[in-house]
């Protein structure tokens, strides 16, 4: 029987198998997937120094006349905020309505100005237009319809879908003139004294910042989303030597709608489809508090990640021993076998459940602090207070991991492949270090909340780049979600 009863949630009552899941033994079949030659290395140009820990916040602006009719906008000024996009810039103005902002840099173009404006709403603290953050200049591209760029560019407009960092137009480059540009963007958000700032601005230049903020090339275009108003945040800590901050990417692209959703992955449709789910809070007061059941609100939050799911037919779900995770392992499952009863398909759906040693990191972290718990793990950045061989033995094991799920999407067979995996927070930065091609050293890069989950598509299939639709995605769990802006420690605002 499955019954949602918590505030806000489904609660339907249907006839289900009551019966534990059966596990399969994870498939091995032939790797097929490419290696991207990342040329990211850390910029040699230092970021500025900064006294005291830096939150930023980056959001594109909302949907345009030109994004609505298809046209290349660049950094031309001719469109404005449709009604969507209107709509879907007061979303964030009331996602952020409780925050207090130092300040907030906007592009001076209409679109991107106009939904600042609707965000920034009756805040006294300055508004300061930067041209830097006008988006990519693509020069006779703009104000092309997409169809209008074949016909008349062939061989030029197809490099610009298939090889951008390369591509080139009336003598300029226009993804390496953009990375350059949101590196030096940099140098003016950090000079700023505010501890607590907006940016608002587009969908490349906002690439550009999050990629050039983690040391990322310009092949990394394309690859991290910026949906209309999705959110993007940035932490940046003080070092002691008064040297270049750390950098630590809390949040990238949470949406207005769901991150699910049917969609494309930068402008082309995939059929597979990796979610990344961060079991709930596990019991603190639980002897092992690395293996014990989850609370109250680790249930709840497992209950809202499966009513989530239930817009995706989920064909596999695959998870870690450890008992947080196979609960909300199998919540996930139960509620998609009654997806029918609940109203979300007409058909039934039949979910495999799988344990794959692989996501079990717990125990490497718990050998290394054996005092640890689960709530320790709440600052941003956290994975950087462990020593080498801790972070090389989950890199090396998530690796395993990312091998297999690949094998298993490469399963042509299958058709549309909706795979969710549950694990540890640990286990899952690893794995979009590994979707991304980083090193181990970047694993202090990310940070992700229990109950949170972060998208990957493959719109070339598992063969080509993943492409990130969303990382630590938390706006289903409602009233319980972890604040956008807020710190996750102390919950103050900054």
């Amino acid at each position: 029987m499955i019954c949602l009863t918590t505030p806000g949630s489904l609660r339907h009552e249907c006839s289900v198998p009551n019966k534990a899941p059966k596990f399969n033994q994870f498939k091995k079949r032939n790797t097929h997937f490419v290696v991207i030659k990342s040329s990211s290395e850390k910029s040699e140009k230092p970021f500025p120094s900064i006294k005291s820990a830096k939150r930023v916040v980056l959001v594109r602006h909302g949907q345009s006349t030109w994004n609505e009719e298809g046209r290349i906008q660049g950094s031309s000024n001719y469109s404005v905020l449709t009604k969507k996009g209107e709509s879907q810039a007061e979303t964030s103005r009331q996602m952020l309505a409780n925050d207090t902002f130092d300040v907030c840099f906007n592009s001076p173009l209409n679109r991107s100005k106009r939904t600042a404006e609707i965000i920034w709403d009756a805040r006294k603290e300055a508004m300061i237009p930067e041209f830097e953050l006008r988006e990519i200049d693509l020069y006779s591209f703009q104000g092309l319809l997409k169809n209008e760029g074949i016909e008349k560019y062939g061989d030029q407009y197809r490099q610009w879908q298939k090889d951008a960092p390369n591509f080139e137009i009336d003598g300029h480059y226009p993804v390496r003139e953009l990375w350059a540009r949101g590196r030096n963007c940099w140098d003016k958000i950090l000079s700023h004294e505010g501890e607590s700032v907006l940016v608002v601005a587009h969908n490349a230049i906002n690439q550009a910042l999050v990629a050039t903020a983690m040391g990322l090339g310009t092949e990394y275009f394309r690859v991290l989303l910026q949906s209309n108003c999705g959110v993007s945040v940035l932490d940046f800590t003080p070092v002691d030597d008064n040297g270049s901050p750390q950098i630590c990417l809390n949040r990238l692209n949470q949406t207005p709608k769901s991150p699910i959703a049917p969609a494309s992955s930068a402008g082309r449709k995939g059929s597979k489809q990796l979610i990344l789910v961060c079991h709930g809070d596990v019991e603190a007061a639980y002897p092992n508090s690395f293996d014990g059941p989850m609370n109250m609100l680790g249930v709840i939050q497992s209950q809202k990640t499966a009513e989530l799911l239930l817009d995706l037919k989920v064909t596999s779900v695959i998870c870690s021993p450890r008992i947080a995770s196979i609960d909300t392992a199998t919540t996930i499952s139960k509620v998609q076998e009654g997806a029918v009863c609940l109203g979300a398909d007409s058909v039934p759906r039949f979910v495999e459940m799988k344990q794959l040693n692989e996501l079990e990191v717990e125990s490497i972290i718990q050998q290394s602090k054996p005092d640890a718990t689960e709530s320790s793990f709440l600052q941003p950045g956290w994975l950087k207070g462990f020593e080498d061989q801790v972070i090389i033995d989950i890199w090396n094991q998530s690796e395993k991991a990312w091998k297999s799920f690949l094998n298993e999407l490469s399963d042509e067979s299958e058709g549309e492949t909706n795979m969710v995996v549950v694990g540890h927070p640990a286990v899952h930065i690893a794995l979009i270090g590994q979707c991304l091609n980083l090193t181990k050293e970047y694993m202090g890069s990310f940070h992700l909340n229990a109950g949170s989950i972060s998208v990957i598509d493959f719109p070339d299939g598992p063969s080509g780049k993943g492409v990130i639709r969303c990382v630590n995605y938390t706006a289903h769990l409602g009233r319980w979600s972890i604040p956008v802006t807020r710190s996750s420690v102390d919950n103050k605002e900054v």
